[in-house]
């Protein structure tokens, strides 16, 4: 059976984070960027000769934490400050959300890294509800900026 692929970018979020054990770096500062991402599916062809309809995170029917996929994505990138949940300023960060000067979305760990590894769990296990399983997310590319890539892959 063949496999195709295709390729998605996923642009106009910017989004602050700080990697708190980053000492020495400005990472371990507040900072920020324009992100984008570039999602990699992998499957057999339906019956318009796709593997993935580039347009399926606004059409979907499938949910991701309650939200249509494009709206999910939003949520979580688009002008919000991500922390880490073991952040030792969590808590301050939390007051700021709850004042209404932040957006804060709080993960398990940040960084370039862990973000791409995020959204691949996150996409893969919505395309291949939405597709009855014949695609799959096989990589995901984060970018904070044209300079700095970082790569998941399934």
């Amino acid at each position: 059976m063949e496999k195709f692929r295709s390729k998605k970018r996923y642009e106009g979020f910017s989004t602050v984070f700080r990697q708190w054990k980053a000492d020495g770096t400005h990472c371990s500062k507040i900072h920020g960027y324009d992100v984008y991402f570039d999602v990699t599916f992998q499957g057999d062809l339906d019956h318009r000769n796709w593997v993935a309809d580039f347009g399926i995170l606004k059409r979907a029917k499938t949910r991701i934490d309650g939200m249509n996929p494009k709206e999910w994505m939003d949520y979580m990138f688009d002008h919000t400050f991500i922390v880490a949940e073991d952040d030792p300023l969590l808590e301050m960060f939390k007051t700021i959300d709850k004042a209404g000067a932040a957006q804060i979305r709080i993960l398990p760990s940040v960084g370039a890294e862990q973000f791409a590894k995020y959204i691949y769990e996150k996409l893969n296990t919505f395309i291949q509800e939405e597709t009855d399983g014949r695609v799959k997310i096989v990589q995901v590319e984060f970018k904070e900026h044209e300079k700095n890539t970082a790569f998941y892959k399934g």
